[in-house]
């Protein structure tokens, strides 16, 4: 039997998974593992706060400060499958630590950056060490925690991390830019991807696939125009509407993707192999992975804009307030491991993770235009269904899937998350805007009628009154709007539950 604890390439076989049981070391290799996963996550929401000083410092023209913003997410969601692939052949170890040193590398040029250009080169390489983080984390995840009970609630923990990344790295921006320069929201990244190189060689095993075949580099460009032109098309959706260029960037992308699936079910040795997709474990749970980031990342987009123009909070307030939900997620995943654990059957898991989503969303449905305190226990309430669900599908995913085979699964299930959020953002937020304007008054300005930030500048130029009374029309067809896109979202979670009880009905904690 091979030690898991050994630093040999392999991967543990079946019978080895049900045997043994990790200790003190897995568990702080664990803590390790959470350091550059938290950073990752965070570098989604870092520039919240730092734009304004990057842009007086390196005078970005508008096209260029989009890419600065949007650069870390596309390459990061549009190498994903390819990283998660690779990390099976060449070991998922060894892709972490030099995407830990690429992410290192890349937070020191950025913070040094001189030019918009460099700033956008820089996060498009922070994006490439992403990429390979991500998967390799949970790969290795999958490696140490072989043990079905220990591994849900080290996944709990992970979806945890995960999902608070997000929400810390706007607050974290907000007060080092307000007491340092912007360059240091990169270097925070350091010491953890410092530790991650010294500590990873001794504290974390490799895993590969022993046999992985033929690295498939016509995929590769195949992967990119899929995820890419979609990402981008549901991206810029929210915010300038259903025009022609965004639907036919969606387009393209879904005409690539059927080249890709076309790709993986011929070529020799695919990155992503059809036997993995056919597992009766996998696909739901990618599925439905997809379908709770749609649910939780649909509301972001309501919540942050309701905080910041509704009720008049300064960005930092807004952020750290965001971070009141947060408290609950922490607790979510172990007790959800913890139950499964016990025997309760993981389909009423899901489907009842999926029901507190959407009780979520009917709370932000009852949420006024001054209810502070019902907007954060409707975004926790969300936030722990969602980790509930995402939790369990990760582990139920993870567990299905053969062990060399671990950072393509893993990579798959990131990518579901992408694009259901980047959905989630694009169709609950064109319902919430097709409100607005319907509530907005017909007398209104072009330009307050399209937006609340439209309505926020509008308001300020008109004198007294009038300028108030726009203002208050603004949020109220705001709030309604978000009304109609919370009872959207919580029907498509409804939904999500009744296929979760019976796509996953009987799948209990057991490897399968």
């Amino acid at each position: 039997m091979v030690n898991p604890q050994s630093t040999t390439s392999t991967t543990p076989t079946p019978a080895q998974d049900r045997s043994v049981r990790a200790g003190r070391r897995e568990w702080t290799a664990l803590g390790v593992l959470m350091l550059p996963l938290l950073l990752v996550s965070m570098d989604v929401s870092v520039l919240y706060f730092a734009t304004p000083a990057i842009s007086a410092d390196l005078r970005p023209t508008g096209t260029q400060q989009l890419w600065i913003f949007d650069i870390y997410g596309f390459v990061l969601a549009g190498l994903l499958m390819t990283m998660g692939s690779l990390g099976d052949r060449v070991g998922s170890r060894r892709l972490l630590l030099a995407g830990a040193a690429a992410f290192g590398a890349a937070s020191v040029l950025a913070a040094y950056a001189d030019s918009a250009t460099t700033l956008i080169a820089a996060r498009a390489v922070l994006g490439v060490g992403g990429a390979t983080l991500m998967p390799s984390t949970m790969a290795l995840l999958r490696a140490m925690f072989t043990d079905p009970a220990q591994r849900a609630k080290a996944i709990g923990l992970w979806s945890g991390v995960m999902t608070g990344g997000i929400a810390l790295g706007s607050v974290l921006s907000g007060v080092l830019v307000e007491h340092f320069w912007w360059g240091s929201v990169f270097l925070v990244n350091l010491p953890a991807m410092l530790l991650l190189l010294v500590l990873g060689p001794f504290l974390l095993p490799e895993s590969r696939n022993p046999s992985p075949g033929r690295f498939d580099w016509i995929s590769v460009p195949l992967s990119l125009a899929a995820v890419l032109p979609v990402i981008y098309g549901l991206k810029e959706i929210p915010s300038e509407g259903w025009h022609v260029r965004y639907v036919m960037s969606v387009t393209v992308g879904l005409l690539f993707a059927a080249l890709f699936v076309h790709r993986q079910r011929t070529a020799a040795s695919p990155l992503v192999p059809p036997a993995l997709l056919r597992n009766r474990g996998f696909t739901p749970a990618v599925v439905l992975t997809l379908v709770s980031a749609f649910g939780m990342l649909g509301s972001a987009i309501f919540t942050t804009q309701y905080l910041q123009s509704v009720l008049d909070k300064s960005p930092l307030s807004a952020a750290l307030w965001s971070l009141v939900p947060s408290v609950l997620i922490g607790v979510a995943g172990p007790v959800t491991a913890a139950l499964v654990a016990r025997g309760v059957d993981r389909g009423r898991v899901v489907a009842a993770g999926f029901a507190v989503s959407a009780a979520g969303y009917g709370l932000l449905a009852l949420t006024g235009t001054g209810s502070l305190w019902l907007l954060l226990a409707a975004a926790g309430v969300l936030a722990c269904g969602a980790v509930m669900v995402l939790s369990q599908l990760t582990d139920l995913a993870m567990g299905s899937a053969p062990a060399g085979r671990a950072g393509t699964a893993s990579s798959l299930l990131e990518t579901a998350t992408e694009f259901g959020g980047a959905l989630g953002m694009a169709v609950l937020g064109s319902v919430g805007a097709a409100v607005y304007r319907h509530r907005m008054p017909s007398g209104a300005p072009a330009e307050a009628r399209e937006t609340l930030g439209g309505a926020l500048v509008t308001a300020a130029r008109l004198p007294g009154r009038s300028g108030e009374a726009l203002l208050a029309s603004a949020r109220e067809a705001f709030t309604s709007g978000m009304h109609a896109a919370a009872l959207a979202g919580a029907g498509v979670l409804t939904l999500a539950a009744i296929g979760g009880a019976l796509t996953l009905r009987g799948r209990g904690a057991e490897q399968p």
